[in-house]
Formats: C-alpha cells, structure tokens, sequence
C-alpha cells in the first residue's frame, strides 16, 4: 500500500481531534445531567468546568478544519464556520466577523483558520478579524487598538523563508505558506495605520 508521506501531518491531527471530541463532549453531557438532578442546580465548580469544556470542544472543532486532512470535494456551510468561529471567540481576546455567504470547499475554509491564527498574533490586545472571499480569493482584515507584525514569520510568505523561530504556537504560518504555495496561490500582507491585510 502506497500513501503520500506529506499528507501524514494533516492525518495525524485529524485522527487526534477525532479522538479527542467524543471524550469532552461526553463530560460536558454528564455535566449538564448533574446539574438537572442537583436541587441546587450547576454550582460554580461545575460551570467552570462546563466552560472549560465548551471552549475545548470549540478549539477541536476548529483545529480540526485548520489542521486536519481536507478531502477536495468536501464543503462546509455558513452556520457550521460562523458557529465554529463564534464558539472560539467566546473565550478569546479576538473577534470574527465573518462576511460570506453561502457554503466553501474546505480547503478554503482551512486557509482562512490558518489566517486567522496568524492575524491573531498581530493583535496583542484584541481585536477584529474580517473575513471576505471572491473570485480572487481570500481578503482577511486584522484590525485592533495595536497592530504589531514583529515576529519575523510574516516574511515566510514573501521570500520562502523563515526570519524567526518556528514554535508550536506559530506553526500556523508554515502551514498556511505550504498549503496556498501546494494550490498555485500566494499570500500578500500589506499593513495601515490600524490593520493588517492578508490577501490569498
């Protein structure tokens, strides 16, 4: 049997998001079934930790788009992405405004999480993500109070190469340059005074 070796990463974090959602969605289950049978309802203790895993089943869902395998035929709807992205957000000091209509192939979908990841570390205080899509492509706005694009992993989409460390928590950048470069595409990044723009 013959597979492809550069598909193996995408798997792997299908196969961990997979096997991670059933578990948590399970405890948050359990969590509501004991506060019905609790006179007192969900205590403190027990919202916290249904908040806990609320935002965890949000964060998989969304890894698993951003970073699992993406079968080219498949598409995904406008309520699953807003749900997903709003889900995310509820806990986070970054905004989605998700201004597309209609249902995507997920491979866009995939870039466009990817994006945001990277937009985010451009918003050291919070902010808003704009998402359009056209015929062109992806236009994905980052605007805040505070825009910094230091880290030197902004460049990776210009030359190919990576001016600064590459860390789990900045891995979205590589992944997002392999995959747009594997499609014939490209990302541009211009900056203003108050946002960052990425174009695919």
């Amino acid at each position: 049997m013959s597979y492809d070796k550069d598909a193996l990463p995408a798997l792997i974090g299908s196969r961990i998001c997979h096997d991670l959602i059933s578990p948590i969605g399970a405890i948050s289950n359990g969590l509501e079934l004991l506060g019905m049978n609790s006179q007192t309802g969900m205590g403190p203790e027990l919202e916290l930790i249904h908040e806990s895993c609320a935002h965890a089943n949000a964060r998989i869902r969304f890894f698993r788009i951003a970073f699992g395998a993406s079968a080219t035929e498949q598409r995904i709807g406008r309520h699953e992405a807003t749900q997903i992205l709003t889900d995310m957000a509820r806990s986070g000091r970054v905004q989605a405004d998700w201004r597309v209509e209609g249902d995507l192939p997920r491979v866009d979908l995939q870039m466009a999480f990817l994006a945001l990841l990277c937009a985010e570390t451009a918003l050291p205080l919070g902010g808003t993500v704009g998402f359009d899509h056209g015929p062109s492509g992806w236009t994905i706005t980052a605007q805040g109070p505070r825009i910094n694009r230091e880290n030197g992993l902004w460049g990776l989409f210009d030359t190919g190469d990576t001016q600064g460390e590459l860390t789990p928590s900045r891995v979205q950048f590589a992944l997002l340059d392999t995959l747009t470069r594997s499609l014939g595409r490209r990302v541009t990044v211009t900056e203003t005074s108050d946002a960052l723009i990425l174009t695919i």
